[in-house]
């Protein structure tokens, strides 16, 4: 069995595994990494064997630092990566070539519908019924995108919404609220089958599922990295954030935000976001908090998207696949029975 890892912003890490009665029996660690001494590396492998295969990624951390030599050093991979590794190697892990993407690319909706269909892509993704998906997102209105568990009176200041004519709705991934106007984020979703992510935890994920986002604005010229757990960050302030959700088929929704060119004024007057939120960002503001990918790049934002793509289908393979008339009936379906319910959008008050 055969698993790969590639960590972020570091090296790669491949492992070669057998099994016998339950237990890893021969394990061949490999990768662009640096590793010294040389021996380090037998040492790596001898630690491994013995290991049952329903071990999780803590104790095979253990046995590796265990086996280490004390002045062994790893350089662009950790006994993390290797662990990691070794977990996708045993539930059979794919990687992104080995999947079929589709791309969508819709006329604007309303931000309702995008909370609609991205359950539903993420969930026809899950049942087989449709190819790996990247979306991207075009908005027809305004709007306040509350995170799952979020409070809509401690995030939303309901009065300017209003005035402003910005809609609040909640979508189904965790994570903090995002506002939006049309033309003024870059969002995307990725609706990926479990066997993408198997082997890793949750943590790991998010900077997996965007490397090559980072890869692509590096190419356009930013120094851009993941800062955990789930922001997108460069020399000049925060460009994004993502969210994430397991599907109950084990399907997972992923999406990102990312700044174009947002109106920091009225950002400010519809968030609430306290002090104690900003504190850790070294800003007084909440319109200082993202920095637009439009003033970065000096890129138009449908150039910034077209490079995305493209740097996405270098690197996996893309082709067009349009949301079919099941699935919008099934998002207006959804639109109405809950997105757009009182019961919904208040679940957290």
């Amino acid at each position: 069995m055969h698993g790969e890892f590639k960590v972020p912003g570091g090296k790669l890490v491949a492992v070669d595994v057998e099994v016998a009665a339950g237990r890893l029996s021969d394990v061949r660690v490999s990768g662009d990494f640096f590793l010294e001494p040389d021996e380090a590396l037998e040492s790596i492998n001898a630690s491994l064997v013995g290991a049952p295969v329903s071990a999780e990624a803590e104790e095979l951390v253990r046995r590796i630092r265990g086996g280490l030599p004390e002045e062994a050093r790893l350089v662009g991979f950790s006994a993390e990566a290797v662990a990691t590794a070794v977990r996708r190697a045993l539930t059979r892990a794919s990687g992104w070539g080995d999947h079929a993407w589709e791309l969508v690319r819709e006329r604007p909706r309303s931000p309702l519908m995008h909370m609609a269909l991205d359950e539903v892509l993420a969930e026809e993704v899950g049942a087989g019924r449709r190819r790996p998906t990247l979306r991207f997102w075009e908005w027809a209105s305004p709007a306040v995108i509350l995170g799952g568990f979020q409070s809509v009176r401690n995030e939303v200041d309901l009065e300017a919404a209003g005035r402003h004519g910005v809609e609040v709705v909640r979508r189904i991934t965790g994570g903090g609220a995002m506002f939006v106007e049309p033309g003024n984020t870059v969002t995307y979703s990725l609706y990926a089958p479990p066997s993408l992510v198997a082997g890793m935890s949750i943590a790991e994920s998010y900077p997996f599922l965007d490397d090559w986002v980072l890869g692509v604005l590096r190419d356009v010229g930013l120094n851009v990295w993941y800062q955990p757990l789930n922001d997108i960050a460069s020399d000049g302030g925060k460009i994004g954030g993502a969210a994430q959700k397991r599907m109950a088929s084990g399907a997972v929704l992923h999406h990102v935000t990312m700044s174009y060119s947002i109106d920091g004024a009225k950002l400010g007057e519809v968030l609430r976001v306290g002090r104690e939120k900003l504190s850790d960002k070294g800003v007084g503001s909440a319109a200082k908090r993202v920095d637009p990918l439009a003033r970065q790049t000096g890129l138009a934002r449908e150039v910034v998207i077209e490079r995305l793509i493209a740097g996405f289908r270098s690197r996996f393979g893309l082709v067009e696949g349009p949301v079919s008339a099941g699935e919008r009936a099934r998002a207006e379906e959804l639109v109405a029975s809950k997105f757009a319910t009182e019961r919904w959008l208040w679940r957290v008050p």
